[in-house]
């Protein structure tokens, strides 16, 4: 969590220096549901992501210099400079990708969970989306033919409070959106997305119940991104500064990093091992991008479906 919340404002920093360009959505708040969740998973898992996808690739195991030179817009990245951003993939680990498009991993995740159980392995998929894309055809269209079918799927809805700048519930009559599961018979569950601890146990029974065969599951983890939708985005005007500091004292890295002080299982030198560790990672991290080349333009219709020039 510590090396996701420091990638986020190292990246923002190096975007306000104009050393990276393009959309920049920061998961800064949001870790403990990255983590929990994919600290159950395995290397073969599917992982599928939304526009502020950092921290589900990192938490997935990714590989955090590659990620920076994807976002230098370097060859080294992990798109070869072609994703950025928004469009985190590697397959290596299982990430098969983040988009732009509000919603659209939902059915992505559901057909991989049709190719697991087509194929008879013990996989399972998981689709990380916001509470905004709950609010999508595709949601209801992905829960729906994942229960009937039972694929191994586990929908994970990273409720941060607001869908850019809408408040989630000025937009559905449901008090929570995992209510919605009771309507296609799976199992829905809320839970404190700003404890690692429980997002771990929450989401270490649905994936158990996918792997046995016993299908889908929807998890709401209640969470709060501590920036705004996007860099620049002026969070101020539909935000209080009060609810913010809320929020902020629930900061899960804090909450977290108290509870394994007070439980000794890390002490303060262990900490700081840890929070020191991560910087050294980032500052490798950025000379590895700053010293990787720049595409050739010639490679620009390598990779892609379509060949050939325009």
């Amino acid at each position: 969590m510590f090396l996701i919340r420091n990638f986020e404002y190292t990246v923002a920093d190096l975007y306000a220096k104009t050393k990276i360009f393009g959309a920049l959505h920061s998961y800064a708040g949001e870790e403990a549901v990255a983590v929990g969740v994919c600290s159950n998973l395995r290397k073969d898992d599917y992982v599928f992501g939304s526009h502020r996808g950092h921290g589900n690739y990192i938490a997935k195991g990714g590989d955090i210099r590659r990620l920076m030179a994807e976002l230098f817009a370097r060859e080294t990245g992990i798109c070869k400079a072609k994703g950025g951003s928004m469009h985190v993939a590697d397959v290596s680990v299982g990430m098969m990708g983040a988009s732009g498009i509000v919603g659209a991993g939902m059915p992505l995740a559901t057909g991989a969970g049709l190719s697991v159980k087509y194929r008879g392995t013990d996989q399972v998929a998981v689709c990380f989306f916001g509470d905004g894309a709950s609010n999508q055809g595709v949601f209801h269209e992905s829960l729906n033919l994942a229960s009937i079918w039972e694929l191994p799927v586990i929908y994970v809805c990273e409720n941060n409070q607001y869908a850019e700048a809408t408040r989630y519930s000025d937009a559905m009559r449901v008090k929570h959106i995992a209510d919605r599961a009771a309507a296609y018979g799976i199992p829905g569950e809320v839970t404190d997305g700003m404890d690692v601890l429980q997002v771990h146990r929450v989401s270490k029974e649905a994936i158990e119940r996918a792997r046995n065969g016993k299908g889908p599951s929807l998890i709401e983890c209640n969470t709060y991104r501590f920036e705004g939708h996007e860099m620049g985005d002026p969070y101020h005007m539909y935000r209080t500064r009060i609810e913010l500091n809320e929020w902020k004292t629930k900061c899960p890295i804090a909450l977290l990093r108290s509870k394994l002080l007070n439980d000794g299982v890390l002490t303060e030198k262990g900490v700081q091992e840890i929070e020191q560790g991560v910087l050294r990672e980032l500052e490798e991290a950025i000379k590895f991008s700053e010293a990787s080349p720049s595409p050739d333009p010639e490679n620009a219709f390598t990779d892609v479906f379509v060949t050939g020039h325009f």
